[in-house]
């Protein structure tokens, strides 16, 4: 694993100061993208009603937002290699507006997959990514607190959004509610206005470290507010693959650690969203009123709200840091475990005690999803990691929310979508936990072999340095000069002049 105090951006971070407005920035932007698609399942019975559709298909909706949220990643990561975190977060924010605004006027469920789903998910791709891009950029000692704050704005949001959304139905249709969460949405512009670019000390660079380090700036040049450079006629002979893959690195693939975080995740992904987009229906479905069904997400989102700091805290330890890897992998199997029971809760004080675990088991592994994969691959190679991540993922998390519905729809129960959406997370997890133990022996071995290679290549060289005519003797002096060594040397130097003394005196 990365060292957790070491950075490769070039320039030391912040830790602090103006990163703090930065994470509360990236807290409404990151909230409204991850909370968004989970307090829109509100509307479901509703639009199953008007439009006559079945749990699967309505299902889409959410699953397109999210699948739309996460495959966005990739083209969200080219732009902000280009033009930074800031321009693209406000341009996010506005296209999330324009998607909501538009599906208020939608008069088929296909085109709410197109408005809602893949529009304002788009638009939330936007805000998602560049927020937890720039955290790292301001962060080090203090960056899993950074982004268990950050990612703390779901559950704020969460919270919040259920019962509005409830109100907001009550009072103008869903028509209405959909105008004014457009609305709503236009604030992501605001916060991405707080990203300002971090730049570097101000200065000359001095010796070969500063170079290198200004060197790494310059690759780091959208985010940092660096001015462009000599040597634009070199790029200029690149050609379209090595321009493309400055700003997605794809040698990612062949990093060990990188592939184990990408197989971990496709799977969990299968049964990660399905139950937050069942809970509210599930209650419903139990005969339980609106209010208190869209209050068990409200309950779920209180206790993410304080799991995601404190999990930051913890993995923020000493202890636990080390081998954050396994924390996570354990969030995730114990996240699962919660959906194997949820279907022994067939009441409303069930559902309560479901949704409480559920949110704690739900923060623990947001907090941490991206602080392990910048732990693995750092810093610098953070933004295209996180764009190779979404665009992979999207497909597993397209297909899980219709696959729960499909499950639904054919047997009649929720309790079958459950178990499939635990029986994979716990699967992921367990797969994570060998994978991972596999990757820090492997990690100690390579260390172990490296430093043997060092000191042999180090021997090597002191074997093999020639010795010129003369150093020898040159070196003896210079060793009889110091320490123990001086001492002969004084006493020839007495008998030299004892024996002056005793041929000037015959």
């Amino acid at each position: 694993m990365s060292p957790p105090l070491n950075t490769d951006l070039g320039y030391i971070p912040p830790d602090g100061g103006w990163g703090w407005v930065v994470v509360f920035g990236a807290s409404i932007s990151a909230g409204f993208a991850y909370s968004f698609p989970k307090a829109f399942t509100i509307y479901y019975k509703e639009l199953q009603a008007v439009y006559s559709i079945s749990y699967s298909q309505i299902a889409w909706i959410s699953s397109i937002m999210c699948a739309s949220t996460y495959g966005g990643g990739p083209l969200s990561s080219i732009l902000v290699n280009r033009f930074g975190s800031r321009p693209v977060v406000m341009f996010g924010g506005l296209l999330c507006g324009i998607g909501m605004v538009s599906a208020s006027f939608c008069t088929s469920i296909f085109q709410l997959y197109i408005c809602a789903g893949l529009i304002t998910g788009l638009g939330l791709a936007f805000n998602l990514q560049p927020s937890v891009i720039i955290i790292g950029k301001y962060f080090l000692k203090r960056r899993p607190v950074a982004n268990g704050l950050a990612m703390a704005g779901s559950p704020v949001m969460l919270c919040t959004l259920a019962p509005l959304n409830q109100l907001l139905f009550d009072m103008f249709g869903w028509r209405g509610s959909f105008f004014i969460l457009g609305a709503l949405l236009l604030n992501c512009c605001v916060a991405g206005a707080l990203f300002r670019p971090i730049r570097p000390p101000a200065g000359p660079p001095k010796g070969p470290a500063n170079k290198q380090a200004t060197e790494t700036l310059q690759k780091e040049q959208p985010d940092l507010g660096l001015v462009e450079v000599a040597g634009e006629e070199e790029k200029e002979d690149k050609n379209c693959c090595e321009n493309f893959n400055r700003f997605l690195d794809f040698s990612l693939f062949k990093h060990r650690g990188f592939l184990i975080y990408l197989i971990g995740n496709v799977l969990m992904f299968l049964g990660f969203f399905a139950p937050i987009v069942f809970l509210a229906p599930y209650a419903k479905h139990l005969g339980i009123d609106e209010y208190s069904a869209a209050f068990l997400l409200s309950i779920l989102a209180i206790v993410d709200m304080i799991a995601r700091p404190t999990t930051g805290i913890i993995a923020n330890s000493k202890w636990v840091r080390p081998k954050i890897q396994y924390f996570f992998s354990f969030s995730i199997a114990f996240n699962g475990a919660c959906h194997l029971l949820c279907p022994l809760a067939t009441g409303y004080s069930g559902l309560v005690v479901y949704s409480v675990f559920f949110g704690l088991a739900f923060g623990m592994v947001c907090a941490m999803l991206f602080e392990t994969l910048m732990d693995l691959v750092g810093a610098s190679r953070f933004t295209s990691a996180v764009g190779l991540v979404t665009i992979v993922e999207c497909c597993t998390i397209l297909l899980g929310p219709p696959i729960g519905g499909t499950l639904i729809d054919t047997f009649g129960d929720y309790k079958y979508m459950f178990i499939k959406c635990g029986s994979v997370m716990v699967l992921a997890g367990i797969f994570l936990f060998i994978m991972n133990y596999y990757n820090y022996r492997m990690l100690a071995k390579e260390e172990k072999a490296r430093r043997k290679h060092e000191a042999e290549k180090k021997d090597d060289e002191a074997v093999r340095t020639p010795t010129l005519p003369g150093e020898e003797n040159t070196t003896k002096v210079e060793k009889m000069q110091d320490g123990h060594e001086a001492i002969p040397l004084r006493t020839e130097e007495e008998g030299l002049k004892n024996g002056a003394q005793i041929i000037s005196e015959a």
